[in-house]
């Protein structure tokens, strides 16, 4: 139980982390419509590897169902625990470029601006990540990297469950 409570406490610290990185970007308006914030481990099916996603985007509309504006953060960590003892650790951080929610689901897409040195990601290329929002059935889904590239708003269906952690959606 201490370890569990030690590596959530861990977690949290570094989900806050990327989302104070400081993004050159248009001003947020204020009156925010819509907006998906938190952090959580997703679960992968291959062992020893650990991939977590923090997201602080927001968004603004007026008519139509796109956004008039969008901003925020996300940061994808995937830790991948070799054989012979090795760690292996990439992350990337992304500025946001779009937002939409309906319901428990919502779409995030942004551009990656910083990564973990050496990393095999390259800056500029769009990641789209969903989430589905239920309690304990809540889902994420990623695409973007190395896939072809994505238009802005645009991800896969969230297919992955949570671990650890949650992530809330307003509109």
């Amino acid at each position: 139980m201490q370890n569990f409570r030690i590596r959530a406490a861990v977690m949290a610290a570094v989900a806050v982390a990327p989302l104070a990185i400081s993004i050159p970007a248009q001003s947020a308006p204020s009156d925010t419509a819509a907006a998906v914030t938190g952090w959580a481990q997703m679960y992968f099916p291959a062992p020893g590897n650990d991939v977590e996603i923090s997201v602080n985007a927001h968004a603004t509309f007026g008519p139509g169902e796109f956004p008039t504006n969008s901003w925020g953060t996300f940061r994808i960590y995937h830790r991948i625990d070799e054989s012979g003892g090795e760690t292996y650790v990439n992350w990337g951080d992304f500025a946001v470029d779009c937002v939409t929610v309906g319901g428990p689901t919502a779409t995030v897409t942004g551009t990656l601006v910083r990564a973990a040195p050496g990393s095999p990601w390259q800056l500029g290329v769009r990641t789209g990540l969903s989430f589905y929002v239920d309690g304990a059935a809540s889902r994420i889904g990623i695409a973007g990297m190395p896939t072809p590239p994505l238009s802005k708003c645009m991800a896969p269906a969230a297919n992955a469950p949570l671990v650890l952690g949650g992530y809330q959606i307003r509109s």
